[in-house]
C-alpha cells in the first residue's frame, strides 16, 4: 500500500471516528428530543459514511480490489437516516400536541407555530377557513 493511500485511509478514519464522536455526545448531552435528533441523523451518518469510504481505499490499496459492499452500506444509511428521523420527529409532535408527553425546556426554545389553530406535521386534518384548507380547493 502506498504511503498516499495510507495517508487518505487514516484522515478518512479520523474525520470519521470525529464525527461519530460528536454524534454520539450531541445525542446523550443535548436535552430535547428533536435537537438531539441532529447528532445521529447527521453527525453519525457523515462519520459512517467517511468510515466506509476509509474502509473501500483500504480494500483497494491492499488487495487491488474495489468493493462496493462499503457503498451500498453508505447508500443504505443515507437513505434511511433522514426517513427515520422524520418518523421521530411526527411522532414527538405529535406525543406533545396531545400532552403524553412533556418537553424540558432548551436553548432552542419551543418549537415554531404556524399562524392560526392548527399544528404542523400531525395527523389532524386542517380546519376550515384556514390557509392549508383553501390552498387546494
Amino acid at each position: 500500500m502506498t504511503m498516499v493511500v495510507e495517508i487518505m485511509v487514516c484522515a478518512l478514519v479520523l474525520l470519521g471516528a470525529a464525527f461519530v464522536l460528536i454524534g454520539s455526545w450531541a445525542l446523550v448531552r443535548l436535552p430535547s428530543t428533536m435537537e438531539r435528533l441532529h447528532g445521529p441523523t447527521k453527525a453519525t451518518t457523515l462519520g459512517l459514511g467517511s468510515l466506509l469510504v476509509a474502509s473501500v481505499f483500504y480494500f483497494q490499496g491492499r488487495l487491488g480490489v474495489w468493493t462496493a459492499h462499503e457503498l451500498l452500506i453508505a447508500l443504505f444509511l443515507f437513505i434511511t437516516a433522514p426517513i427515520s428521523a422524520n418518523m421521530i420527529a411526527k411522532v414527538h409532535l405529535h406525543r406533545v400536541r396531545i400532552g403524553a408527553f412533556e418537553e424540558p425546556d432548551t436553548k432552542a426554545g419551543a418549537p415554531p407555530r404556524p399562524p392560526g389553530e392548527g399544528d404542523w406535521a400531525t395527523f389532524e386534518a386542517p380546519t376550515r377557513n384556514t390557509q392549508a384548507s383553501t390552498a387546494n380547493t
